[in-house]
């Protein structure tokens, strides 16, 4: 399988994508690694200011309990893992979680929730953290499992800037990961978000166990979309005890940074993320991944549940790299 459109229909090739299958992606990961980073560098340069990066960060507003048994996840309430349940945060919490993440320099404020699916109860209390969280001049995401109709367009009116919800890996390889909700059910959420007009932050994991060749297949996914993604978080795996991958062996890091060139490459215009398991990379490797064209990064001291660098020492990376945060907003465009 080449590629699973979003919707059913095979979607239009607009002017700056093409349609890409897992033998040209494979392509790119076999380059010479100069030659790959070249390669990346000159889309990037062509797409973005090189020097700037835009800074997310993210909140888990209800966490643990969820049914589903994604086994990477230590959320699952299938696993015995250190992560208690708790409930829906209250509006106050958010709201003052969302002002300090404002001082410290974030642009985005993203706010996930540990459901399968929210209830209509659950997407009103949501809508309204979504209101005063833009009301405070911040770009709005959340991240709250598989969408009913209508869902999607009561959090645009409520000023839903972004819908995070990824594909996690390749059609191949999801069945060894996730039996609870197929992969078509989250491209018919992603497709109710699209066509709500809310941009599209989607992604997927590395270092689950796939091959190459699956992450090639996961990347392709992403590529095919029309349009690809505005955000695409890359996450490596953070192995968590009490969760099936918690000995899983960890992936190349050079492999790592080979995957945020290959995305920069198919996806020229979105922003590519640095998220989960940057707590784990060295400045160095960080670094790379900026040169491959993250441009990207989730920015703060947690991560939903697992940690991430603290604010003042990705300050002090972005002073040593010349690095600056982004002045760009959420793109106007839609499909």
């Amino acid at each position: 399988m080449d590629a699973v459109a979003i919707s059913r229909h095979e979607p239009a090739v607009t002017p700056d994508t093409r349609r890409w299958n897992v033998k040209s992606v494979l392509a790119l990961y076999e380059l010479p690694f100069p030659e790959l980073m070249y390669q990346a560098q000159t889309v990037h340069r062509e797409n973005h200011d090189i020097n700037a990066v835009q800074l997310s960060s993210l909140l888990s507003i209800k966490t643990g309990g969820c049914p589903e048994d994604c086994s990477y996840c230590p959320q699952s309430s299938r696993y015995d893992t250190p992560v208690e349940k708790e409930e829906l945060l209250p509006l106050d919490e958010v709201l003052q979680a969302a002002r300090e993440a404002k001082a410290s320099g974030a642009q985005r404020f993203c706010m996930g929730a540990a459901w399968r699916s929210p209830k209509a109860h659950h997407i009103d209390a949501v809508a309204e953290m979504v209101r005063q969280v833009k009301a405070l001049g911040l770009e709005t995401c959340v991240t709250l499992g598989m969408l009913k109709e209508g869902q999607a367009e009561q959090l645009k009116a409520a000023g839903l800037d972004y819908y995070n919800h990824n594909l996690d890996t390749s059609p191949e390889f999801y069945g060894e990961i996730i039996s609870t909700r197929t992969y078509q059910d989250r491209l018919d959420t992603l497709e109710r978000v699209r066509n709500a007009g809310v941009n599209v932050c989607c992604g997927g994991i590395v270092g689950l166990g796939e091959s190459r060749r699956e992450r090639a297949g996961l990347i392709v996914q992403l590529a095919n979309m029309s349009p690809y993604p505005e955000s695409v978080p890359i996450n490596n795996l953070v192995k968590v005890e009490g969760t099936p991958l918690q000995d899983t062996a960890d992936i190349d890091p050079l492999e790592f940074v080979r995957t945020i060139a290959i995305a920069r490459i198919t996806m020229p215009k979105t922003h590519v993320r640095l998220s989960a398991g940057r707590e784990a990379m060295s400045d160095t490797l960080q670094t790379l991944c900026f040169l491959a064209g993250a441009n990207s990064i989730f920015y703060g001291e947690k991560l939903l549940t697992t940690g991430n660098p603290q604010f003042v020492e990705d300050q002090k990376l972005f002073d040593r790299l010349g690095l600056h945060a982004s002045q760009q907003q959420a793109p106007a465009h839609h499909g």
